[in-house]
């Protein structure tokens, strides 16, 4: 395993960037981020502290702040200074190219410094996050992980099957810290865009994110499944909610208490799975499909229909997978078959992988001061012209005071310091929000599939980048998922019920949702013709992307040193499941597969002997695009400062392997494997803390107690004055040590009461509370989304007019539009040949239906 001394080191594509961060736990994983990517990274600090110095697990259980596990993981790179002047602090600001702030701006008011600094401050971007936006009737209500991630709706997504009575467990929260991982991942990668276009215009700006925003827009299939045909989903255990659930898990117990991952039961999935088991003779009664069934086909997790075949196939599995011990599980052999199979996996049990560390996944990190290295995970891609930087240990509380304030001095102002700067060649375009585009003039050559990449190029689209996506009609995009309804939106508008979707693979809801913006090209790359207009295609394209297993645009004779050959400076990104490089490259995964192996599967659920919850959507489709999206903006400013393109080799697992630092690390320095945990909070002390059963049919709410103020006026809002004397309730200690009493009592107040009512009054009181969200909740009943326009009306040529998710993050003078530099929805199947072959490359009319009668588009 590498070290921090003996691994040589590229630059960061952020190199040469400094940040200011004023953050609590709220922004510091955004800070991390850009430290990873080569930004000096200055966090100020009171002089007791940061407030996450106290987050647990602690390094030999000894709550002592330099001991935090939490503080470590997510300031890993950085540098700590508590500056005790005005003049010190204006100083660093003057110097600094982004301001990271999460705490309201009280980090930076301790000092007199208020009000809006990008007015004196015209190069200096500022990035914000805040629990619920700068506006809505919501703008004040206090935040958690747990509150965020019920009021999102994740929470509503996430759980375990119901009993044949309803549910009878509540809803449960995925772990560990996933609300501020899904806004910091977002406002990074909108840091990026605001970095690229400063370096072409010299201008910065604010950038902020709403945490409530950002996590309402993460959840997969239930929000344009209710957008477009009124249909609710419903959780499940480990896998994907659905709006017709079952009750067979994709996760098989092995026999000594290990789950294993099996998924997809398809006529595809099939015809290999019976052979499979066939060889242990264990393959039952199941048969090989019929000689006419479609091979072919291919759905998005979650989106097929459930049946008893389905079940009993999956029965057969579960039977297959308990016959062995989680170590001789052949899931191996399953893979190379081509099954969907994987260990779930538990956190650190990747720590030590041969892959991982073929990849510089992980990195042993010194800390001179106990003697020790620790292992953390450090790096979510590979690349040919930059690296992630693994950086020193978290630092000490003001640490790098002297030695920053005394370079402080020195330090050129922003506006002066020497940038490669690429101007702007044509005026800029306005959007339909009146303001440019930060991306105007890249554009992508776009191979994504699927949610893991085809979502990260969504959002450049909405951030101004030209994008072509590229199909074919063998191996087309997943488009039938959310289907638009039978009789349109007047019959959505009318609708008392879930409706009947159509069949046109034009007309899908997720499919217009992770591609809106982009034009549409159908292009045979295997005809000789159709490489050659590719080619051309990409010589005028700044990024090549793509979705596929690696080794197949390669094969197709589109590898990187063909690009190269056509553009030297071009940017060329790959998203798989495991990543290019390693061992595990012709690996097949879905989001749940990547889930299992990254370790957040396992991280989700109730404490064991209870099984994993997991999460009930592709979490890691969403945190690969977001990291497919900041690594191509990244790549973008390395290469408008050095003229240098490259290859990145991005994984949807290192993705998710990246957000599991403190259970790494606790394993690192204490021996101690992950434990599940439910909705508890015992890293940041809290109880009550949990989902709550209230009045209707699977209605709960989520409320969050982290100090006495707020016990004291939870109980008197719930009329629960006398559980201030109880013995076991007196102190948050003793609240903690008597949760399931706690809990018993808390339900009995909330079961009476309507899930809006208790958190209005317990927000009111200044209690953090929030209902565990459906999709119809949020698009009907959050004022504060509607405040915060986070839908945005978009026009497909056939699927008419429908509401999409913006992108979350709000900037000011380049904000983004859902519906990209063309205003549009996503495109139907080739839509723009015509335009893209007669605009771009000169064809004829008659040439391009020569084409298509050749079968080259």
């Amino acid at each position: 395993m590498a070290t921090e001394a003996d691994r040589p080191l590229k630059p960061g594509m952020f190199t040469g960037i400094r940040v200011i961060e004023t953050a609590d736990e709220l922004g510091e994983y955004c800070g991390l981020i850009l430290a990873g990517l080569g930004a000096e990274v200055i966090k100020i600090e009171p002089p007791e502290g940061s407030p996450s110095r106290l987050i647990g697990p602690f390094y030999g259980d000894d709550p002592d702040r330099e001991k935090s596990l939490h503080f470590w993981a997510y300031n890993r790179g950085k540098k700590s200074i508590c500056p005790t002047s005005k003049q010190d602090v204006l100083r660093l600001i003057a110097g600094a190219d982004v301001l990271l702030d999460s705490t309201g701006g009280r980090g930076l008011a301790v000092f007199g410094v208020t009000g809006s600094l990008n007015e004196s401050h015209t190069r200096l971007i500022t990035a914000r996050l805040t629990p619920f936006g700068d506006t809505g009737p919501w703008k004040d209500f206090k935040g958690s992980d747990l509150i965020h991630l019920a009021l999102g709706g994740i929470m509503m997504n996430c759980g375990y099957d119901a009993s044949p009575d309803g549910y009878d467990l509540p809803p449960i929260a995925p772990q560990l810290w996933h609300a501020y991982h899904i806004a910091g991942e977002q406002l990074a990668t909108a840091v990026a865009a605001a970095l690229f276009n400063r370096n072409r215009t010299g201008e910065g700006q604010d950038v902020s994110v709403a945490v409530h925003e950002a996590v309402s827009k993460n959840t997969e299939l239930d929000l344009m499944s209710w957008i477009m045909r009124r249909a609710p989903l419903f959780r499940q255990t480990a896998r994907h909610a659905v709006e017709h659930p079952n009750r067979t898990p994709n996760v098989s117990n092995t026999k000594d208490g290990r789950w294993i991952m099996s998924w997809g039961v398809s006529a595809k999935d099939k015809s290999k799975l019976v052979p499979f088991l066939d060889r242990y003779g264990m393959a039952a009664d199941l048969k090989p499909p019929d000689a006419n069934a479609d091979l072919t086909a291919r759905s998005i997790p979650g989106s097929a229909a459930s049946d008893e075949e389905s079940n009993h196939t999956q029965d057969v599995i579960q039977r297959f997978v308990r016959s062995y011990r989680y170590k001789d599980v052949p899931w191996r052999e399953a893979q190379e078959t081509g099954l969907l199979w994987a260990p779930v996996r538990k956190p650190h049990e990747n720590a030590g992988d041969p892959h991982w560390e073929a990849r510089s996944t992980f990195t042993d990190i010194p800390h001179p001061e106990l003697g020790r290295s620790f292992r953390y995970p450090t790096s979510k891609w590979l690349s040919t012209g930059t690296d992630w930087q693994p950086g020193r240990r978290a630092p000490f509380v003001g640490e790098h005071t002297a030695e920053v304030l005394a370079a402080s001095r020195e330090w050129q102002p922003v506006a002066e310091r020497p940038f490669a700067v690429a101007k702007m060649e044509t005026p800029p375009r306005l959007s339909p929000r009146g303001k440019p585009f930060p991306l105007q003039g890249i554009r992508i050559f776009d191979f994504s599939w699927f949610l893991a990449s085809a979502g990260g190029t969504r959002f450049l689209a909405s951030l101004g980048a030209e994008s072509f996506k590229v199909e074919w009609k063998d191996n087309p995009d997943t488009r039938l998922a959310a289907m638009a309804p039978i009789g349109g939106r007047a019959a959505r508008a009318a609708a008392t019920a879930p409706l009947q979707g159509v069949t046109d693979p034009d007309m899908g809801g997720q499919f217009n949702n992770k591609n809106a913006g982009k034009r549409g090209l159908s292009l045979n790359i295997r005809h000789p013709k159709g490489l050659a207009i590719a080619k051309d295609l990409i010589r005028m394209s700044d990024i090549v992307a793509e979705g596929f297993s690696p080794g197949v645009l390669e094969r197709l004779g589109l590898g990187y040193d063909v690009l190269k050959s056509i553009r030297p400076d071009i940017i060329y990104i790959q998203q798989s499941g495991m990543g290019s490089r390693g061992l595990y490259g012709r690996f097949r995964t879905v989001g749940p597969v990547a889930a299992s192996f990254a370790g957040t599967t396992d991280m989700s659920g109730l404490a064991e002997p209870a099984m994993p919850a997991g999460w009930g959507y592709s979490y890691l489709d969403w945190a690969g695009a977001y990291g497919f999206a900041l690594a191509i903006l990244g790549a973008l400013y390395h290469r408008d400062r050095t003229g240098e393109g490259q290859w990145i080799d991005s994984s949807q697992c290192e993705a998710g392997i990246f957000q599991t630092a403190v259970p790494i690390l606790d394993w690192s320095a204490n021996g101690r494997a992950w434990q599940r945990i439910g909705n508890r909070s015992p890293y940041k002390s809290a109880a009550p803390h949990g989902a709550y059963r209230c009045l209707g049919e699977d209605r709960w709410v989520a409320i969050a107690c982290f100090d006495e103020a707020e016990w004291t006026d939870f109980t008197e809002v719930a009329g629960l004055q006398a559980l201030r004397a109880d013995p076991r309730f007196t102190t948050l200690a003793d609240r903690l040590k008597h949760q399931d009493e706690l809990d018993a009592v808390v339900e009995g107040w909330t079961a009476t009461c309507e899930a809006y009512e208790v958190m209005m009054r317990l927000q009111a009181a200044g209690v953090p509370a929030g209902v565990c969200q459906t999709a119809q909740d949020r698009c009907d009943h959050d004022p504060q989304l509607t405040a915060l326009d986070w839908l945005t009306e978009v026009t497909g040529t056939k699927i008419g007019r429908w509401p999409v998710p913006e992108f979350p993050v709000k900037l000011s003078r380049t904000p983004a539009y859902a519906g990209g530099p063309i205003d549009r929805g996503a495109p139907c199947y080739g839509e723009d040949n015509v335009h893209i072959l007669t605009t771009l490359l000169g064809f004829s009319a008659a040439d391009v239906e020569k084409l298509a009668e050749e079968g080259v588009i």
